[in-house]
């Protein structure tokens, strides 16, 4: 991309229309900050945010009151600004049904005015009994499931370093496309060679159409291995799904910067 870096998140709001804000899992930006990315984007722009990791893994949402206002107080901003999409909670790999009274509790104390979405990572959760409990209690709370889509990235054999670390750090886990909510978040994790990927883009991209069609609003975040080809990930997705929906408007040429905004003062 040639846009200057001052003018990254412009650029990316004027091609695409939300954003995976996965840097707050790794710190909670200031009000300044989350002002600043408002101003930035165009109408209609949404940021997903990932709760903390202070949250959702290292305090496993217990004792986390102050550090969760924290975080809530930027989704509030952005709420205001209109730039909010599903806020997602991402729990550990170690955090199972055990603790199934600790999320419980967690999420109901949550202020019900923001959309939120919820990814769950340990094995037993997928367990019939245990995931059909999780289901009807997400689904009362309006909180989406996020469908964590791995499977191109172990299609095949890594290609290059970039696949060799994302496939010895990304989770595998079920796949399940029943809804709990109105934004059902999908996240597709490709490959650098995006064409591969194209059996799993027809399948979602029928998904998400199907969603539409039903009346939902649902969120696809496309990653691969090397950022770079993640665009191009986003764009066949697209164009897969202008098919499947009419009406639906091509996205924006991702190369070209966006023409410079003129000042008000």
């Amino acid at each position: 991309m040639r846009a200057p870096k001052t003018k990254w998140l412009h650029h990316y709001s004027t091609r695409f229309n939300c954003v995976e804000g996965n840097s707050t899992f790794y710190g909670i930006p200031s009000s300044e900050t989350a002002r600043r990315w408002a101003g930035e984007t165009i109408d209609g722009f949404r940021f997903a945010l990932k709760f903390p990791r202070l949250v959702s893994h290292d305090k496993s949402l217990i004792d986390a009151q102050l550090e969760t206002e924290a975080f809530l107080n930027v989704v509030s901003i952005l709420a205001s600004a209109d730039r909010l999409g599903p806020t997602f909670l991402q729990l550990s790999p170690h955090f199972g049904p055990r603790q199934f009274e600790d999320l419980e509790s967690y999420l109901r104390q949550l202020p019900t005015e923001f959309p939120y979405a919820l990814e769950v990572r340990h094995p037993d959760w997928y367990l019939p009994e245990i995931e059909s409990e999780l289901d009807a209690m997400l689904e009362e709370l309006a909180v989406d499931r996020v469908v964590f889509d791995s499977r191109p990235l172990f299609s095949a054999p890594p290609t290059d370093d970039y696949e060799t670390k994302a496939q010895n750090r990304k989770p595998k886990v079920p796949i399940r496309k029943q809804t709990t909510g109105q934004f059902p978040l999908l996240r597709l994790i490709g490959r650098n060679e995006v064409s591969f990927v194209d059996p799993w883009i027809e399948e979602w991209a029928d998904q998400v159409a199907e969603w539409v069609r039903k009346g939902l609003t649902p969120f696809v975040f496309t990653h691969t291995p090397d950022d770079e080809f993640a665009p191009q990930l986003a764009f066949q997705f697209h164009q897969r799904l202008m098919t499947l929906l009419k009406g639906l408007e091509p996205l924006p040429d991702w190369e070209t910067p966006p023409p410079e905004q003129k000042s008000l003062f």
